[in-house]
Order: C-alpha cells, then sequence, then structure tokens
C-alpha cells in the first residue's frame, strides 16, 4: 500500500486530470479553428486577441486588488514571453489554412523534445531513465496515430500541406520556449503575476501585428452568428488552456504538459465519433490506451524525485534561521545564558584569589 501511494502521489493524479482537462480544450480550439478556416476567415492573430484582453481583465484585476509587490524585477522577460506566445499561437493557428487538423495536431508533438532539450539546458532538469521511458511510450502511442493516418483522406487535405506543416513545426518550437519560459516564472515569481503580464503584453503584440496583417480580412469577414461564435468560444477555450497551465507546470513541469497534450488528437477522433458519426480506424484507440499508459509511467514516483541531501541542508538551513530568530525574540533569556556565564567566571577568579592568598599565610 506504501509502495503504491509513493509511486502515483496526489499530485501525480491531480497532474494527470488536469492534463487531459487542457487536452480536451486545447482539442476543441482546434476543431474551432478548423470551422473558421473552412468559412474563408483568415485572421490567426485576431481569433488570440481576446484570449489575452480577458487574461488582462481578469489577472490584472486580481493583483491590483492584492497590492502586492512584484515578484519578478525584470519585467521585459515578460514582454519577450508574450512576444513568443503570440507568434506561436499565429503559427500554428495560421497552419491550418494550409493542412487538416489531424496533421497540426499530429506535427505539434514536435513540441515534447524541444522542451526536454530546453528544460534540460536552461532550467537543468534531470530526467531519470523512468520518465524517459514514459516519454518514449508516448511518442510511440502517436507514432500509431500516424500509421493509421497515412492513407486518410483527411491527412492529405489543404492547399498547401508541406507549407501548412512547416508553420506547424516552428509554431511547435515557440510553443516550446514559451512553456518553458512560463515553467521558470511559475515557479519563481506568481502564477497571477504571470498570466496578467502575459495577457497584458500579448495583447500588446497582437494588437500591432493585427494593425498591419488583418486589418483588410477583418473588414471582409461578414460577422454573422456562424463566424461570431467560433471566435468567442475559441477565445475562452484558450482563456481556460492558459488559466490551467500554470497549475500543471507548477505541479508536473512543461514536459508533463506537452506529453498531455499529445492525446488532444484522440479527443478530437472520439468528438468525430459521436459528434459527427464519422468512422474511424481500430487503432486510435490502441494509440490512446498506449500514450495513457506512458502518461502515467512519466507521473510514477514523483515523490522520489526529490534530493534528500537538499531536502536535509534545507531544513538545517530553517532550523538556524528558527534559532536566529527564537534569539532575537527572547531577549531576557539571552541576558539570564550571559549573566551565568559571568557569574561562573567570578567565582572561578575568587577561588583563585583565594588559593594565593592562603600560598601567602
Amino acid at each position: 500500500m506504501m509502495n503504491c501511494q509513493e509511486g502515483l502521489s496526489k499530485n501525480s493524479v491531480v497532474g494527470l486530470g488536469l492534463g487531459q482537462f487542457l487536452s480536451l480544450l486545447i482539442t476543441s480550439t482546434g476543431l474551432l479553428s478548423s470551422e473558421l478556416a473552412k468559412k474563408g476567415i483568415n485572421a490567426p492573430t485576431s481569433q488570440s486577441f481576446l484570449n489575452y484582453i480577458l487574461l488582462a481583465l481578469v489577472y490584472g484585476g486580481i493583483m491590483l486588488y492584492r497590492r502586492k509587490a512584484l515578484k519578478q524585477a525584470k519585467w521585459y522577460y515578460y514582454v519577450l514571453l508574450g512576444l513568443v506566445d503570440v507568434e506561436a499561437n499565429f503559427l500554428v493557428v495560421k497552419a491550418y489554412q494550409y493542412t487538416s487538423i489531424t496533421s497540426v495536431m499530429l506535427l505539434d508533438c514536435w513540441s515534447i523534445p524541444c522542451v526536454l532539450l530546453f528544460t534540460w539546458f536552461f532550467l537543468k532538469t534531470k530526467y531519470r531513465f523512468k520518465k524517459l521511458v514514459g516519454v518514449v511510450i508516448c511518442i510511440a502511442g502517436l507514432v500509431i496515430v500516424i500509421f493509421s493516418d497515412v492513407h486518410s483522406a483527411d491527412r492529405a487535405s489543404g492547399s498547401n500541406p508541406i507549407k501548412g506543416d512547416l508553420l506547424v513545426i516552428a509554431g511547435a518550437t515557440l510553443y516550446a520556449v514559451s512553456n518553458v519560459g512560463e515553467e521558470f516564472f511559475v515557479k519563481s515569481a506568481d502564477r497571477v503575476e504571470l498570466m496578467s503580464f502575459l495577457g497584458i503584453f500579448g495583447a500588446i503584440v497582437s494588437a500591432v501585428q493585427i494593425s498591419i496583417l488583418e486589418r483588410s480580412e477583418l473588414k471582409s469577414i461578414h460577422w454573422s452568428a456562424g463566424a461570431a461564435l467560433p471566435f468567442v468560444g475559441f477565445s475562452v477555450a484558450m482563456f481556460l488552456f492558459y488559466s490551467g497551465v500554470p497549475i500543471l507546470l507548477k505541479i508536473s513541469g512543461s514536459t508533463m504538459l506537452n506529453l498531455s497534450l499529445l492525446t488532444s488528437d484522440m479527443w478530437a477522433v472520439l468528438i468525430r465519433i459521436f459528434a459527427y458519426h464519422e468512422k474511424v480506424d481500430w487503432m486510435y484507440f490502441v494509440a490512446f490506451a498506449v500514450v495513457t499508459a506512458g502518461l502515467i509511467v512519466y507521473s510514477v514516483g514523483d515523490k522520489m524525485e526529490e534530493n534528500p541531501a537538499e531536502v536535509g541542508d534545507e531544513e538545517v538551513e530553517q532550523s538556524k534561521h528558527f534559532d536566529e530568530e527564537a534569539g532575537m525574540s527572547n531577549p531576557d533569556h539571552n541576558f539570564a545564558s550571559s549573566s551565568a556565564v559571568e557569574k561562573d567566571e567570578l567565582a572561578s577568579n575568587d577561588d583563585l584569589k583565594k588559593e594565593r592568598e592562603g600560598k601567602k599565610f
């Protein structure tokens, strides 16, 4: 029973559940982007703009209400993070104009090896062999889906699949940079601070980019309910996704986030089955099971990842700090201790003096 509890901790279970919720949200954004592309709407930056506005209003309002000092003084890092995040969203959403939703979701997993490399190089994250095995199992599940999609008509759809695939790979690389940056900020700064500044600077960058690239496109859109609802739905789903990402990053890290998003393609398949009554290959279900197994293997034993030496050093430092505070807060005790020492010294001096006087006589 103890081994089971140590193997799959409460944080691991929460991380797995939250990861699948985020995967469902990213699936919904993919479906909505695909619907907008089918309607001929080509405004990728505008789709994400409302999400950044929501982040700035909600989390910026919370930050102002708390009236706390900023934990991260280097604000220009947030500017770079906002720029990278906006361009990642732009490239991936733009790819739906040229290739299929299946291709986008499959190639988006390029962010996983990028995240592994970036966290190892910049955050000094060390991955045990067990976690690497979990990553390999997850990718193996994705390979099963790719083999199932090789001869699919959906796989070949799109006006320029090669261009779309290159856009996805570029966007996935920027997503990896953004996720690793968010992991750093959420562990060194504050989640509310991160989301508010990401919303503010993301909105500013998006507004500038819209004014340059998408003004004519927005004017040409016939704003009916069929066009407005996917726009709003995309923004709401993205807002929920961005709100949940820092929580998962703090619990399990950016690698676990990207591994969890591998199941988004499987969720899309299930939606196609039950919502659109489409028939899909049985290998999708095998792939879903394999990816799920890989996530569990990656999550098992998170409690044992801590370094006992580091924990011990931290406890020693806390003990020293506590002793110093106790001494400062109880001056009477310090005075009594020093007085007792002085009395002992005086007593020893008196004895020595008497002994010398006795020798004289």
